[in-house]
């Protein structure tokens, strides 16, 4: 499957073995520190936005008392304000009112809002009620639900090894479901909204950048989400301002904590191969997996341990067939220089 997803904002498309459209041109011979130097600064921003989203259940553990629909308000709330400064500082307000007209490109991000409300609704309300485990889940189980939208809506045909994850991933939910006494529906909701978030976003490809798209995502959810932080103060529910001024600061931070990692994640991609991001991408399912266990103390008995490495497997698989579809394609590319060579 050709999408690279991040977990909170922007999807790119994988190109096999070149760089994304805003990286720099090749470097002429006799320059490799250079390419050294930028390919290290892919590879921090990287890991640094992947690690931030990792973290998140952290932030949002340190948010209690709030729940679940007042931390995604104030989220969207205070992102579209924080997006505004990023826009003013940039000077995109012409990009973005070149999107805001564009009725393409309006009516698919507006899809898009919606898909990623359900996507950070169902993950807040995961780590918020003790079920972080479950949330990591999902993202682990993303790239092959990417794969079967590739199969049933892009008509996409898949590779022996692909076909194999897949069949792999099925055989681990059913393992999950037994373990659960349930279907993982946490698990399940994160990976089939991103997943479809991932194919609506491609569809506005590079008309919209990443801040442009969270921008016009959070201007079409922020009526809704103020109008939900106005209830909860009327209601009595609210924790914005009723938890001291440290607990008011850290609900406003949630702007920057949403941002942030998206610049992040925009540096690494202009920089770094796609089959590279895509490998990074695992790294803040892990991250969550990690501080469900040791942070929160959450339970994994044996049948959730069988499951979670019949995931991993079949994520081990997909690797696999992508780092040999990259050489493969990479080989191909290179023979074909040569050729070009030769004619001339």
């Amino acid at each position: 499957m050709d999408l690279v997803p991040n977990p909170d904002g922007s999807i790119s498309s994988t190109v096999s073995a070149g760089r994304t459209s805003g990286s720099a041109p090749p470097a002429q011979p006799g320059a490799p520190k250079a390419v050294d130097k930028d390919t290290t600064a892919g590879i921090l921003f990287g890991v640094g936005a992947y690690g931030l989203w990792g973290l998140l259940p952290l932030y949002f553990f340190v948010l209690q008392p709030a729940g679940a629909v007042e931390i995604v308000a104030n989220r969207v709330v205070w992102s579209l304000l924080f997006c505004a400064l990023l826009i003013t500082v940039t000077r995109a307000w012409r990009v973005l009112g070149a999107a805001l007209r564009n009725r393409s490109v309006l009516a698919t991000l507006a899809v898009a809002a919606g898909l990623i409300a359900v996507n950070w609704l169902t993950y807040t309300y995961g780590v918020t009620t003790g079920q972080a485990v479950e949330t990591s889940l999902g993202y682990f189980i993303n790239p092959l639900v990417s794969v079967l939208l590739g199969v049933f809506v892009l008509k996409e045909t898949l590779r022996p090894l692909q076909w194999a994850a897949v069949g792999i991933g099925f055989v681990a939910v059913g393992v999950l479901t037994v373990s659960y006494g349930k279907l993982p529906w946490i698990a399940l909701t994160l990976a089939v909204s991103f997943g479809l978030y991932g194919f609506v976003k491609k569809r506005v490809g590079p008309r919209a950048d990443a801040v442009t798209s969270l921008t016009v995502e959070s201007i079409v959810l922020a009526p809704l989400a103020a109008a939900t932080m106005v209830f909860l103060a009327v209601t009595g529910s609210a924790s914005l301002t009723t938890q001291g001024p440290a607990h008011f600061w850290l609900l406003l931070a949630s702007g920057v904590i949403t941002a942030v990692p998206l610049v992040f994640f925009g540096a690494s991609a202009r920089r770094l191969p796609m089959t590279t991001i895509g490998l990074l991408q695992y790294f803040a399912p892990v991250l969550q997996f990690i501080v469900a266990l040791v942070v929160f103390r959450e339970a994994m008995t044996l049948e959730r341990w069988i499951g979670f490495g019949v995931v991993w497997l079949a994520l081990l698989v997909l690797t696999v067939d992508m780092l040999a579809a990259t050489r493969k394609n990479s080989a191909a590319k290179r023979l074909a220089r040569k050729e070009a060579r030769a004619d001339t």
